[in-house]
C-alpha cells in the first residue's frame, strides 16, 4: 500500500559474485540496475569479483563506509559448495541481520522452485547505515527479491513501515 509520502531515491551499489561471469554474459547483475533504475533509485556502482570471501568482503567494505551508498545488492555465492562464500563475507559486517529477508524469500521462492528453496542462503541486513541483500545469482532469484520484497522495502511511500523510513535513526546510540 503506498499513500502520500514522497519517494525518495536511494543510490544502490551492484556486486555480482562469479567466478565465470564478466559485463557481457552477466544477467543477473543487469537486472537488479535495471530494477532498480527502472523503481528511480540511482545505481552508483556495479562490479563483478570472484567467489572468494576477501574481495566479497572488500568490496562490500568499501560500499559500507562509502558517504555517497545507501544499499548494497549482491548476486551469487549464496549456495552451498565449496566456493559459495557470500554468507560468510559479509556477516561479520552487519550490525543487525534482517532476518526475515532470508526466511521470507525462501518462502516465496518456494512456489517457484519447491524444496531446492532450502539450497538458498539469501540474507539481509544493516552496517554504517546501509542497508545490504545477498541474493542468489539466479536471474529468477534476482527478479524475485526485487519485484516482491526489496523493491517496496525501499520505496518511502510503503505502508504500514519501509526501510527507507528507518535511514534516519539506523545511527542511533
Amino acid at each position: 500500500m503506498t499513500t502520500e509520502r514522497q519517494f525518495i531515491p536511494l543510490n544502490i551499489a551492484v556486486l555480482v559474485i562469479s567466478d565465470s561471469r564478466n559485463e557481457a554474459d552477466d544477467i543477473s547483475g543487469k537486472i537488479l540496475v535495471e530494477r532498480a533504475t527502472e523503481a528511480g533509485h540511482q545505481v552508483i556502482e556495479k562490479k563483478i569479483v570472484p567467489d572468494n570471501i576477501y574481495q566479497i568482503r572488500a568490496a562490500v567494505s568499501n560500499w559500507i563506509v562509502a558517504d555517497n551508498i545507501n544499499v548494497v545488492l549482491t548476486t551469487g555465492g549464496t549456495g552451498v559448495t565449496g566456493r559459495d562464500g557470500t554468507p560468510e563475507a559479509v556477516e561479520p559486517l552487519l550490525d543487525k541481520t534482517l532476518a526475515g529477508f532470508g526466511e521470507i524469500f525462501r518462502m516465496i521462492s518456494y512456489h517457484d522452485i519447491k524444496t531446492s528453496t532450502i539450497q538458498s542462503r539469501a540474507i539481509a541486513g544493516v552496517a554504517n547505515a546501509t542497508y545490504i541483500f545477498c541474493l542468489p545469482g539466479s536471474s529468477g532469484a534476482c527478479r524475485t527479491a526485487w519485484d516482491v520484497l526489496i523493491r517496496e522495502q525501499l520505496d518511502h511511500r510503503t505502508w504500514p513501515c519501509n526501510l527507507v523510513q528507518l535511514m534516519p535513526r539506523l545511527m542511533e546510540e
